[in-house]
């Protein structure tokens, strides 16, 4: 599709074609029920669902979008071989989309990227792995440069239709698995998931309420939204790594966001530390920082949603062995 700016209506019949597309392809997660985040609400009808995106193959919902875009590119295409650039999510969903296919990549990832989330990356044959910059947005921006000058595609982490297309059938799934929602709660970067799902679920049950959900350690998108335009901001570590960084200027995803989300969220560092905590001891699940976030916007807002149906998306589950032993050990 055109990298114009198309409104929410526009991707719904886009999505729908993705995920069929993508049906051989990508995991149906499951969504689990969840008593305990439920009661942090009160009020006896109150359901809380978890969207487990982090038991999607390669461990994350990235491989949505990149395996749509990789399916729409010529053989040329990806034999001369794509650019991308990823905090390392987005990276290992293109990597499998292009073992799937037969093509070629390279992928650059800042130099702060999780151990784990590299090594990972490192096992795949159909990429090369390329450090530049301590900042992500930096990194995107030198990625998509070398794609310009060696006239190859540059597959973005969420500026690109058909990767928010396929992000968004998470929604798909959603809404078949959950006939009543009042709300989701999405953890948001550079807003590519979130303008996926909300496009679709608000086509099919338009009083639906997105949460967009932010570390306030790298809220850039959020900045962007209450500025009215993307402007610089400097982020801190976080946690939620796969959230890190924020829109680059010309985003689709910036006007779409400021069309469908509904409330913003903020949490800490010791938020989502907490709900890493919780989802892993109630659950048995582990999740990375990113769905963190968006349990821990939950929780810090759970009070004024008594009695209504809630799913939260767990958006990945790659979070490096060292860093959740030092989240247990807090």
């Amino acid at each position: 599709m055109s990298e114009t700016h198309l409104g929410p209506a526009a991707l719904v019949e886009p999505i729908r074609a993705a995920a069929e597309r993508l049906r051989p392809l990508v995991r149906e997660t499951p969504v689990e029920r969840s008593e305990v985040l439920a009661a942090e609400a009160g009020g006896r009808e109150t359901a809380v669902w978890l969207k487990c995106e982090n038991l999607q193959h390669t461990g994350s919902f990235k491989l949505r979008g990149a395996c749509n875009k990789v399916l729409t590119l010529p053989l040329g295409e990806l034999v001369r071989g794509v650019v991308t650039a990823s905090t390392g999510n987005h990276g290992r969903g293109v990597a499998h989309a292009l073992d799937l296919v037969g093509g070629r990549g390279t992928i650059y990832l800042p130099t702060t990227v999780s151990p784990g989330k590299l090594a990972a990356l490192g096992r795949y044959a159909s990429v090369t792995l390329e450090l530049f910059h301590t900042d992500s947005d930096q990194t995107e921006l030198h990625a998509r440069r070398v794609a310009e000058e060696g006239g190859r595609v540059y597959i973005s982490p969420y500026n690109d239709l058909d990767v928010i297309a396929g992000q968004g059938t998470v929604g798909v799934e959603l809404a078949r698995q959950c006939p009543r929602l009042d709300a989701v709660f999405i953890a948001v970067g550079g807003g590519g998931l979130v303008s996926g799902i909300a496009s679709y679920l608000k086509a099919v049950r338009p009083g639906i309420r997105i949460v967009g959900c932010w570390p306030e350690h790298a809220p850039s998108l959020y900045v962007a939204l209450q500025a009215g335009g993307i402007v610089p901001v400097a982020e801190k570590p976080t946690l939620s790594d796969g959230t890190a960084g924020g829109a680059e200027p010309g985003a689709v995803t910036f006007d779409l966001a400021r069309e469908l989300i509904d409330e913003c969220v903020l949490v800490s560092e010791a938020e989502i530390a907490d709900a890493i905590r919780l989802v892993l001891v109630e659950h048995h699940l582990v999740i990375e920082g990113a769905a963190g976030v968006a349990v821990a916007a939950w929780r810090k807002t759970a009070a004024r949603w008594a009695g209504k149906s809630i799913a939260i998306v767990l958006c990945g589950g790659n979070i490096a062995p060292a860093k959740l032993r030092e989240v247990l050990d807090e």
